[in-house]
């Protein structure tokens, strides 16, 4: 078990914790026991995650932000390329809200099924319904009001808040790009050190993940045996892989249209950078691969590659924008919630700006999504519903997340003629010697 990859371990949890639940629900005191016994352990682990979520805004938001100081250097550039960013991830999140409102993956269960979920999550439903009453008898404006926090320290300790922390978060990284170099430097210094920081605790949390899976769908199966909430996850996957490939698609038709190059030209030569995402779940340990594919297979000359893609590598998460999109309306439709069209651009803003700060490596999505579902009054509870197969579809978003950094790249590489023809003309040859 020690040489196994987590992703194997997370999906043996999963079928572990589905095989002990059907087991203990044919005794007359399994459901019992695996509440007192078994379901603490998927809370603890799901409290683990929403507590990591305000320390990784800030630390990476505020990194993030800081990091853009080479923009001074070349403005035009970075402009061009934080606009096609944000424009990339706003698309990505309004096709992942088009496709599950289309799909409604949630709709299916039975209401009996959500009965039962109600009853069981009903703290935290109770808590959303107040929530979004209040939202309703709130002024036109309370939206934009709630930005800026009056206390922060205050802000910082409802997850609920998300969107005042990425603001602050954002206005202190601006602050530290406008001061002198030699001010901002112990600063920032601290916030890359508490970002490494952040990013173990990420990887130490998601060491429990197999144990956090198996108590998750354990409760899962013994307090709503359903079959018809199984297959709602199937339609629910279903419609992240859709909304996935839709911009997979997307990235081929930009990529045409302004740099004339085709999308098999586009797909050959980033393809093994695809692949090594996929199986890493990790854009920034894709990074050196998806760099050298661009410069040498895309034909991306280094002075854009090595600006634009680190920058891709910390604030452009489509994929991971679209999934939470997705994630959060199932959820939602799972507990019978209707949200208001209001609410679904809230979830835009709040994707948009959370996959800013999202960090590149396996498991972050996760604590990502947290942020959107307590901005849109959505049960966090309901965690619990999808982070079972959350693992295989987090390395198809990573995948997403990569392909759309090298179709910017050239993008901005062509409207600074700065493309050429690529180095490397053998297809085959998928990890060239330099």
């Amino acid at each position: 078990m020690k040489n196994l990859a987590l992703h194997w371990k997370i999906l043996i949890g999963m079928v572990l914790g589905v095989a002990f639940a059907i087991l203990m629900v044919q005794f007359s005191w399994g459901s019992d026991f695996i509440k007192d016994w078994i379901k603490p352990f998927g809370k603890m682990f799901i409290n683990a995650l929403k507590l990591i979520a305000v320390p990784l805004i800030l630390a990476s938001l505020i990194k993030g932000v800081s990091d853009l100081k080479d923009i001074s250097k070349l403005s035009k550039m970075g402009g061009k390329t934080i606009a096609t960013y944000i424009v990339t991830t706003v698309f990505a999140v309004s096709i992942g809200l088009v496709v599950v409102n289309v799909v409604q993956p949630g709709k299916s269960i039975s209401e009996e099924t959500r009965t039962e979920l109600l009853e069981n999550y009903k703290e935290d439903a109770s808590k959303s319904k107040d929530a979004a009453l209040k939202q309703k008898d709130s002024g036109p404006l309370q939206a934009l009001q709630d930005l800026i926090p009056d206390n922060i320290v205050s802000a910082a300790g409802d997850n609920g808040n998300m969107l005042q922390i990425i603001v602050f978060a954002v206005f202190f990284g601006i602050g530290l790009i406008l001061i002198p170099a030699d001010k901002s430097k112990p600063v920032k210094d601290f916030f890359d050190g508490f970002n490494e920081v952040i990013l173990k605790l990420i990887d130490l949390i998601m060491l429990a993940a197999p144990v956090g899976v198996f108590a998750l769908l354990a409760t899962l199966v013994a307090e709503s045996p359903s079959i018809d909430l199984f297959q709602a996850l199937l339609w629910y996957a279903f419609s992240v892989v859709l909304g996935l490939a839709i911009m997979i698609a997307f990235y081929a038709i930009i990529v045409k249209i302004f740099t004339k190059k085709s999308p098999s030209f586009f797909f050959k030569g980033i393809s093994p950078a695809q692949l090594l995402a996929f199986s890493t779940s990790s854009s920034a340990a894709t990074l050196p691969v998806t760099m050298e594919r661009v410069e040498e297979h895309l034909g991306v000359e280094e002075e854009v590659a090595s600006f634009v893609l680190p920058i891709g590598a910390t604030i452009n998460m489509d994929g991971t924008s679209l999934y939470q999109a997705v994630a959060a309306v199932f959820i939602a439709q799972t507990f019978g919630m209707d949200l208001s069209f209001g609410a679904q651009l809230g979830i835009i803003v709040t994707a948009t700006l959370a996959s800013i700060g999202s960090a590149a490596v396996p498991g972050a999505g996760m604590v990502m999504l947290v942020i959107v579902l307590g901005q849109a009054g959505i049960p966090e509870a309901g965690l619990a519903l999808i982070f079972a197969i959350d693992r295989p579809l987090d390395m198809c978003r990573t995948t997403v997340n990569v392909t759309g950094d090298a179709a910017v790249s050239m993008i901005i590489a062509n409207s600074f003629g700065k493309l050429r023809e690529p180095q490397v003309k053998n297809w085959d040859d998928n990890y060239p010697k330099k």
